[in-house]
């Protein structure tokens, strides 16, 4: 991890802008209000709780990371990236489904999407990042081959929104 930059917030500010705009367009096309803000909740919390626990183990693959204020301050940055960036991916499906709730029925086909959209936004994220040296990886951070971006933070983006979605979808009772 190098030093924080303007930069590193400017994507994080423009995602959050879309997250709220995604969130007052799906508030209006509800039946239930409180349920959807129930739901929102519990995608923020979980996304945000399982993102966090995976920097903080993923961490020692990072170079010089430490288990220090500093570098669990900048995890928890980058969960708050990550839950937003779940957001965008729940209000972008939602759109393309044209349905907030659209994990009610998905099947190998929208599973499929998910991950495939988790998977390759993480290799640009992690080509951006590591080309802009916000951060590097240590010697044990496996590596995919061609485009030499870490494992584990590809892995992340492509398992935990399917299972953020999985956990949460339990919080909706609207049928569609």
């Amino acid at each position: 991890m190098e030093e924080l930059t303007l930069g590193i917030f400017v994507v994080p500010t423009i995602v959050l802008t879309l997250v709220i705009l995604g969130y007052l367009y799906f508030a209006k096309q509800v039946k239930d209000e409180g349920e959807y803000k129930r739901f929102v909740f519990a995608v923020a919390v979980t996304a945000f709780m399982l993102n966090f626990i995976w920097e903080l183990t993923q961490g020692p693959l990072y170079e010089g990371f430490e288990y220090d204020l500093k570098h669990i301050s900048f995890c928890a940055l980058a969960s708050v990236a990550d839950m937003l960036m779940v957001f965008i991916l729940l209000f972008a499906f939602g759109l393309i489904f044209k349905d907030v709730y659209w994990m009610q029925n998905w099947g190998l086909k929208r599973i499929l999407f998910l991950v495939l959209v988790g998977f390759f936004g993480a290799i640009l994220a992690e080509v951006w990042h590591t080309a802009r040296g916000d951060w590097s990886y240590a010697d044990a951070m496996p590596r995919l081959p061609i485009v030499e971006v870490g494992l584990s933070p590809v892995l992340q983006f492509t398992i935990l929104p399917w299972l953020i979605f999985l956990i949460c979808k339990k919080f909706i009772k609207e049928k569609v």
